[in-house]
């Protein structure tokens, strides 16, 4: 059973930084791909980072490229999402994603891909 719980959010200013993270609740001696999504009002869900089982490839959206950085802790499997230089753009519920495995430095883009999902947290932006 993987039980993701994704911790961080809130609200912040423009140009602000917030941190989010997500972790198997469980035991586990599993390793994880992966990856943050989020859907903001009115639109549908959408990729915004991840990162391989290995640590070792990943991948952002345009959009947050050069302000978010994904990180992931090896040791207990969580995976990190530091934000800077928040826009109110980036105001949506953010969703961590998991699946066991997959390639070494390719990351999972597609949510499609991922087997596990966290319950989803709020960030908004305001000015």
């Amino acid at each position: 059973q993987v039980n993701l719980v994704q911790t961080g959010g809130g609200f912040v200013t423009v140009g602000g930084s917030l941190e989010l993270s997500c972790a198997d609740s469980g035991p586990t001696s599993k390793v994880y791909a992966m990856g943050w999504f989020r859907r903001a009002p009115g639109k549908e869900r959408e990729f915004v980072s991840a990162i391989t089982y290995s640590g070792a490839g990943t991948q952002y959206s345009d959009s947050v490229k050069g302000r978010f950085t994904i990180h992931k802790d090896m040791e207990n499997e969580t995976v990190y999402l530091q934000m800077n230089n928040l826009k109110r753009e980036d105001t949506a519920v953010y969703y961590c994603a998991a699946r066991k495995g997959g390639s070494f430095y390719q990351p999972m883009l597609d949510e499609a891909q991922y087997d596990y999902w966290g319950q989803g947290t709020q960030v908004t932006v305001s000015s």
